[in-house]
């Protein structure tokens, strides 16, 4: 293939994670690095930036502010949660697009994001396609709901994961300290996939987790539920329940009571309050019990100080991937994660290259037997999963203690091109 000169643009798009700075890190210092991408845009929160052509100069950047990226939580460049329509139906977007990519002459498009960003892209590449312009586009995987399709985990669950089953640990010692009955219901985020919360299982291996664990896997029925709650602790005096925000019944419907009326920018319902609806039922059905209702809410995605080195790592590795394979050739396309093993059978992460309409849209939810009978808890099989996944603390850089983020300039680029 004849090679490609001309900028890129990389964005970030939805929830952001502790690690989606480090996989921003990896496409800038690539790019910056391949002599064939001539100018590295940043795009100022996300798809909308790009819209607007409203991009950060990202050569203007101090390399060691650039550096500190690795370890610094939220959207550095800013997000977005915004759906293009169907290029066939209304192009008026992707024509905005195309005048920006010329504008700044890009030739390369990098997205970091999870299913719906990874839908964007391949609309994306395949309107420039039609359009005659040149451009490699390649899709970045994130998500702490671990839900893209076709890659073994994706960038930023594990930090999320060793979040959560810290905490849990952290609030297990909490609960059982005073000698009065308690309930604890702990509600952790994850809409249709339940691996984020199945992270609870890690705390119980370590020797301070939930008593129960319920996953949208498995559809969720209030009278079993109470009868748990009511059977462990009768037994012990304590239960502590971990609970996806997700759980829906046998019909579908969300059990969350705070189903607002307010979607994202892709159509999906903001959940929460799921935890207090469940701690007042249970209320009402031990009355002798203090009943408590925590809900991490976003220090379960941001929570760089527990992060894991090993998702930082692999969160760098996917950006540099996504610019070493559109310099090589590639386009609409996602860097994804395969597992495997060293000669000594330690875990190693392998990248593999996955076509963006695989990924698109398509949702993994944690398999069924790694789901006890009950639906209430989680099988030593996903512990063996996620286990290697959250090894080794990041070494993030301090001042005074406290953690020390990238400040970055942000220096707007202006236009090459008429």
């Amino acid at each position: 293939m004849n090679e490609l000169k001309g900028a890129c643009i990389i964005g970030q798009s939805g929830g952001p994670t502790a690690v989606i700075n480090a996989s921003v890190l990896g496409a800038i210092q690539t790019a910056l690095n391949a002599p064939q991408i001539t100018r590295v845009l940043g795009a100022a929160n996300g798809i909308k930036g790009v819209l607007e052509g409203k991009l950060y100069d990202m050569g203007m950047e101090d390399p060691v502010e650039l550096e500190l990226l690795k370890f610094t939580p939220s959207s550095a460049l800013g997000t977005c949660r915004y759906k293009m329509k169907n290029p066939d139906v209304d192009p008026t977007d992707y024509e905005k697009l195309l005048e920006t990519f010329k504008k700044f002459d890009v030739r390369y498009f990098f997205y970091n994001g999870g299913n719906d960003s990874m839908d964007t892209c391949n609309k994306i590449s395949k309107f420039m396609e039609k359009s005659g312009w040149e451009c490699r586009v390649m899709g970045i995987p994130k998500t702490i709901d671990n839900d893209l399709f076709g890659t073994d985990h994706c960038p930023g669950y594990a930090s999320a994961a060793k979040y959560i089953a810290t905490s849990v640990m952290e609030v297990k010692h909490d609960a059982c300290c005073y000698d009065t009955g308690m309930v604890t219901i702990i509600e952790v985020m994850g809409r249709h996939a339940g691996w984020l919360t199945a992270a609870a299982a890690l705390a119980t291996y370590a020797g301070a987790g939930p008593d129960l664990i319920y996953l949208p896997e498995v559809d969720f029925d209030m009278d079993t539920f109470l009868a748990d709650v009511e059977k462990i602790y009768n037994a012990t005096g304590k239960c502590l329940v971990v609970v996806s925000e997700g759980i829906h019944d046998k019909d579908g419907n969300f059990i969350s009571e705070a189903k607002t009326n307010s979607n994202d920018g892709f159509g999906h319902a903001q959940l929460g309050g799921l935890a207090n609806k469940l701690a007042e039922i249970v209320r009402g059905r031990i009355a002798s019990a203090k009943v408590r209702a925590i809900e991490p809410s976003l220090l379960q995605r941001c929570a760089t100080h527990l992060g894991s080195a090993t998702d930082a790592h692999e969160a760098y590795l996917a950006g540099k991937t996504a610019v070493e394979a559109a310099v090589a050739g590639d386009t609409d396309k996602m860097p994804a994660f395969e597992r495997a093993t060293d000669e000594e059978g330690n875990y190693k992460c392998e990248m593999k290259l996955l076509p963006l309409a695989s990924v698109a849209n398509f949702e993994r939810k944690v398999p069924r037997e790694w789901i006890n009978a009950a639906g209430n808890n989680v099988e030593m099989a996903f512990v063996d999963y996620a286990l290697p996944l959250i090894q080794g603390a990041t070494g993030m850089k301090t001042a005074e203690s406290l953690p020390r983020f990238a400040r970055l300039r942000k220096i707007l680029a202006q236009p090459c091109c008429k």
